[in-house]
């Protein structure tokens, strides 16, 4: 038997160990560690608005039935039309948005006050996980048939940046 076979063994298993957390990590890092902002786009000024600031200013609570989740959630967040005033000083006539998972849209109609851009679900803040870390969520969807997902394709989540298009 050789002498080194079980040392080297060793170092091949505590290698593989390393290189599988290391793997991990690369995957799972870039989805909580850069979540931390939502970038805010208006012709060429760019805005970074910390998560924390967007909990903060998360003042409306309501519970709805999420037809994503098959079941009544607790939200909590802010008026997006309200949102919008304060950071592009108007409604823009349409938003482009971009998501972690680098889905993109764009979409008008936004002058409505039954939209919520949501940082908080069941008492909990929204992370990439929960389909956070900003959502929209429409408050009133009277209409909609909630066993009918298209009828729910203008809810985003995930969002990672909203751009004005005026």
């Amino acid at each position: 038997m050789n002498a080194f076979a079980l040392p080297r063994s060793r170092w091949v298993r505590a290698r593989d160990w390393l290189a599988c957390g290391l793997m991990f990590l690369a995957i799972a890092l870039p989805s909580t560690a850069f979540a931390q902002t939502v970038k805010l786009i208006n012709g060429d000024v760019i805005q970074e608005i910390p998560l924390s600031d967007l909990r903060a200013i998360s003042d409306t609570s309501f519970t709805l039935y999420d037809p994503y989740q098959g079941r009544d959630v607790e939200m909590k967040g802010v008026s997006f039309r309200r949102f919008l005033i304060d950071q592009f000083g108007a409604v823009p006539p349409a938003l482009h948005f971009t998501a972690w998972d680098d889905y993109e849209v764009t979409l008008d109609g936004w002058d409505d006050p039954n939209w919520y851009l949501i940082t908080f679900e069941d008492g909990d803040p929204l992370t990439i996980r929960t389909r956070g870390p900003a959502r929209l969520v429409e408050r009133a969807y009277s209409g909609r048939d909630i066993h009918n997902l298209r009828d729910f394709n203008d809810w985003i989540w995930m969002i990672r940046s909203i751009e004005a298009k005026w």
